[in-house]
């Protein structure tokens, strides 16, 4: 039987495993721990949902959905990605060593965000800190919110946010600000010492130990983990996303990328149709090889 390993267990890696599992094909996702999706708050903008979800409770449905079919999970971080010495199969490296061997590869991996290492992010993630601003900026409308980070990636957030926030300011962490802002919008370049806050974020502490509030924060540091494996494969990339045709297939023949790791629209249904089209088309690629 053919082989399909999925890189990433969000919206992109499950909605591909649920087709390539359904055309008959060993499908194996290989994750490392929750995505965007599982980090957000509230989901109200995604068709079938009659009430908000949180992100969380909609990434295990549809990982729940896709073991029903028969998709194997497995939790381990993937450090390399390659060909193996007869060049016919693809191999995956985990962080222990572990090799995962696929006729097929889809990198669902998302366009990862590094989170930086202040005191209280990870404690309130979903409780007022945010890793995307398209998604939550509808529920800071009239509130104070602050932004970490420099450079293009915190720009984007911020233009995001403008229009709903009565006030934004741009904590940069110590580090050189990158871009140009505009001229209403406070930039504090202290280092960040931590986030503040009860049940939910309250304010952002300084390491001159001032606290600003903010009743909101959104992290704009960026990486992307897909992007990174893709290279080591020799794929096109164009800055920070992965090349990819309508079929969602890489210049690498057997090799597709879903989701955010190929640019545009950070949204569900973007990143659910992709991998929908990701995993038609590696069943496609399977079965024409043979």
């Amino acid at each position: 039987m053919a082989k399909v390993l999925i890189i990433g267990a969000g919206p992109a890696g499950v909605s591909a495993a649920l087709y390539t599992a359904r055309a008959g094909t060993q499908t194996t996702v290989v994750y490392c721990g929750s995505g965007a999706l599982a980090k957000a708050e509230i989901i109200q903008n995604y068709y079938g949902l009659a009430e908000p979800m949180q992100g969380a409770d909609l990434a295990q449905a549809g990982i729940e959905g896709a073991k029903k079919v028969g998709v194997s999970f497995i939790e381990d971080e993937i450090v390399w990605i390659g060909m193996d010495d007869s060049f016919t199969r693809f191999v995956a490296e985990g962080s222990a060593g572990k090799k995962y061997e696929a006729d097929s590869l889809i990198l669902a991996a998302g366009a990862r965000r590094s989170v930086p290492k202040i005191l209280g992010i990870t404690e309130y993630e979903g409780r007022g800190v945010s890793y995307c601003a398209i998604c939550d900026a509808f529920f800071y409308r009239g509130k104070n919110v602050g932004i970490l980070g420099a450079g293009e990636y915190a720009l984007h957030e911020l233009e995001m946010l403008r229009p709903h926030a009565a006030k934004i300011k741009l904590f940069t962490d110590g580090a050189e600000l990158a871009v140009n802002v505009p001229a209403e919008i406070q930039v504090c370049t202290q280092k960040t010492a931590a986030v503040e806050g009860n049940k939910h974020v309250t304010g952002i502490r300084l390491e001159d130990g001032t606290v600003c509030p903010v009743e909101g924060i959104f992290v704009a540091y960026g990486s992307a983990g897909s992007v990174d494996l893709a290279r080591k494969i020799g794929a096109a990339i164009d800055g920070s996303r992965i090349l990819v045709g309508a079929d969602m297939a890489t210049n690498v023949p057997g090799l597709f990328a879903a989701g955010d790791c190929t640019g545009g629209l950070m949204q569900i249904a973007k990143a659910v149709y992709e991998g929908a089209a990701a995993g038609l088309s590696a069943v496609k690629y399977l079965h024409n090889r043979k």
